[in-house]
């Protein structure tokens, strides 16, 4: 009887991640792979490589090249390469990074508007990220720690939309630790990023000194807890975002150069509902996002109404006027 060799189990862990999420599409049809020679994003792609084609799936791979490192076009080349000895067409793009919102969030979104673009002209239904259940929770840490509220502690969506393109993110459930085994025993040759090493970024600190010490002073598994504790808020999430939507069709009026809501409504809600429909509101009307101070004002003309004047907000402003709450475009 012919031996097979054993597949080694970081290689099954991350194939059947991948494997996962991409049983909802169908084929024949293009998925992309963001791809930017790291081990996470080249563990995704070597296995987006062996499960797409099972499920009639083409696979292309996108690097963006962000200049920001001496270097860094050879970097994005050899990534290509890699891709290609996978059996993955590969696409480099170059984007110019902005100083807007600091380093890593200009890189990001830089990044995301390349990655996004760059899929749908290569006809692809879905983008794959590499974000690992080690960057889920260094993203809970970091919004625990500027107190932005449940939204924050969600974390990153399994599956999401952005700019028209579906996001997947399959390694959530994946440690860091076996995406590089996965590298290891299949040949593969990670670039590791110097910017992760850099201690001026706040999401380097939490990787290198916070978590580690989360796990060395209260025992293995934080990481696992802190994943788990987003997915949990981001179902709440889910099931608030359905109340606000059945709630908002009978308490939300049109006025002139705005929109209004039903104070008496809004008093008869829960504290956390009635937040939830104040910032719903704001953001779908306006595009934009309220602090929670800002959130509160604006509550505060509800519950605790004695005659204050309209309060100044991102994009708009909130008057009460009679037994309604109107958000006037600052414009108007």
């Amino acid at each position: 009887m012919e031996h097979r060799p054993s597949l080694d189990p970081a290689v099954a862990a991350v194939r059947l991640a991948v494997r996962r999420a991409l049983e909802p599409l169908t084929g024949p049809g293009t998925v992309a792979v963001a791809l930017s020679g790291g081990a996470d994003s080249l563990a995704l792609a070597a296995a987006t490589a062996f499960e797409a084609p099972k499920l009639g799936l083409d696979v292309v791979s996108i690097t963006v090249d962000h200049g920001l490192q001496p270097g860094s076009d050879a970097v994005a080349q050899n990534a290509a390469r890699q891709a290609e000895a996978l059996g993955i067409r590969s696409l480099v793009v170059s984007v110019a990074v902005g100083a807007g919102g600091g380093p890593e969030a200009a890189a990001r979104e830089a990044r995301y508007r390349a990655l996004t673009d760059a899929a749908a002209g290569a006809g692809a239904t879905a983008l794959l990220l590499g974000h690992t259940l080690d960057d889920q929770a260094e993203t809970v840490l970091l919004g625990l720690a500027r107190g932005s509220g449940a939204a924050s502690l969600q974390g990153m969506a399994a599956a999401s939309a952005q700019r028209g393109m579906t996001l997947l993110r399959p390694l959530l459930t994946v440690r860091r630790e076996a995406t590089r085994a996965a590298c290891v025993a299949q040949d593969l040759q990670p670039w590791e990023d110097p910017h992760n090493a850099e201690p001026r970024f706040a999401r380097v600190r939490v990787r290198e000194t916070v978590l580690p010490v989360l796990e060395a002073e209260l025992g293995p598994g934080v990481a696992e807890a802190l994943a788990r504790t987003a997915e949990q808020l981001r179902e709440d999430a889910e099931a608030f975002d359905e109340m606000i939507e059945e709630t908002i069709e009978d308490i939300v009026e049109h006025a002139e150069a705005g929109i209004s809501v039903s104070v008496a409504a809004l008093a008869a809600n829960p504290a956390a509902l009635r937040h939830r429909v104040i910032r719903h509101v704001v953001t779908s009307e306006f595009g934009e996002s309220l602090t929670r101070a800002q959130t509160l004002e604006v509550a505060r003309l509800v519950t605790d109404w004695s005659g204050q004047g309209p309060i100044d907000l991102p994009g708009c402003t909130a008057r009460r006027a009679g037994g309604r709450i109107e958000f006037t475009a600052r414009s108007a």
